[in-house]
């Protein structure tokens, strides 16, 4: 039976991962690298273009959703206790402020001597995806001794995090440091890029499939029975592809959006999970899908050598890349990237105290 199931779900021999939400965290970085450069990059009239909002749809669902989704999935998984996934948390909401410095030390320099003038604040503090998955691990966290494995209660909490978001008061608030606070778990600021509500809903999601496989799905569970799971998912995908693509296009709504955007996301993360699934089992040795597996096994360095890259280049670049010079920019920041990361694994593997993950 275990043979079996690693072949179903896709597991690598020399790893022993799955490569199934390896390789969709994989394909979900490099999609947030490409829509990272056409929001920083491309030309106004390029970033207005079909071209444009097809590049931001693409940063979209299949993106951050994704990548939640896939670290709420593993958190299920996770035998580790309270603390430990409290300490987790934490250490990537470090982590958050760190890249915010980071990416921004060029433009902060500018600033510095007086050649740019712009409050800096919302660069140091921008409430970026490292912030949403460390303040989603700690909320599950907390969650977990009381709910337990009741799917019900995960899936109400799920949906009420959903709905809630579009509900709270989004107004001036009088103190500035209450502002920049509540920007990291509701407030539509314009540096809230994904604020707790709603985005904690994906890994909430991730977690009630991981409680919904293991009570209905096993090895029997056929291919034609996920694929016409499939159509019937692209249905209210398709019917409600126009509402979904105007969101997802529109920025500040996709950031902030309400919860019929967020059950539009679920049915399209569906019908992108499924469709990996069969690319994967039917090309599990595929070179292309060991490096999405590769990228997406480090997608946490990964993501952050490349907005290192990106966005200290941008301070230069900004809004003045054609079409042409951005898929060259594109390629060639996705190898550096990969570089950057194999020399850190490598790095990090000679020291003594390195410890498998």
């Amino acid at each position: 039976m275990n043979q079996v199931l690693s072949e179903e779900i896709g597991i690598n021999r020399f790893t022993g991962r799955q490569l199934l939400p390896d390789v969709l965290k994989g394909v979900a970085v490099l999609l947030m690298i490409q829509v990272h450069l056409m929001e920083l990059f491309a030309t106004q009239e390029l970033n207005s273009s079909l071209m444009g909002k097809i590049s931001l749809f693409l940063g979209g669902p299949p993106a951050a959703p994704v990548f939640m989704a896939v670290m709420g999935y593993f958190i299920a998984k996770s035998t580790s206790g309270t603390m430990s996934l409290i300490m987790r948390g934490i250490k990537l909401i470090v982590y958050g402020f760190l890249l915010n410095i980071g990416l921004n030390l060029h433009l902060l320099y500018h600033v510095f001597i007086g050649e740019l003038v712009l409050d800096p604040l919302p660069y140091l503090f921008g409430v970026d995806i490292l912030f949403l998955a460390g303040l989603s691990i700690i909320a599950i966290a907390l969650l977990r001794p009381a709910f337990r494995e009741n799917l019900f209660l995960w899936l109400l909490i799920m949906l009420m995090v959903a709905f809630t978001a579009s509900q709270l008061p989004s107004g001036n608030i009088g103190n500035a440091w209450e502002t920049y606070l509540l920007a990291y778990f509701y407030k539509a600021s314009w540096w809230s890029y994904f604020p707790l509500l709603p985005w904690l809903a994906y890994p909430l999601a991730g977690y009630c499939f991981k409680l919904i496989s293991d009570k209905y799905f096993n090895v029997e569970f056929s291919n034609r029975k996920l694929a016409v799971s499939a159509l019937l998912i692209l249905i209210p995908v398709l019917l409600f592809f126009h509402y979904g693509f105007n969101i997802t296009t529109d920025l500040p709504a996709y950031y902030h959006h309400s919860v019929s955007y967020f059950l539009w996301a679920l049915f399209f993360l569906g019908i992108w999970t499924i469709l990996f699934y069969f690319l994967v089992r039917s090309q599990p040795s595929n070179p292309v899908f060991s490096y999405l597996q590769w990228t997406g096994r480090n997608v946490t360095a990964f993501y952050v050598f490349q907005w290192l890259i990106i966005g200290n280049l941008a301070t230069a670049l900004y809004k003045s890349v054609t079409p042409g010079f951005l898929v060259l920019w594109f390629v060639g920041i996705v190898l550096a990237t990969s570089l950057l990361v194999w020399a850190y694994i490598r790095i990090k593997k000679m020291k003594p105290d390195n410890r498998l993950r």
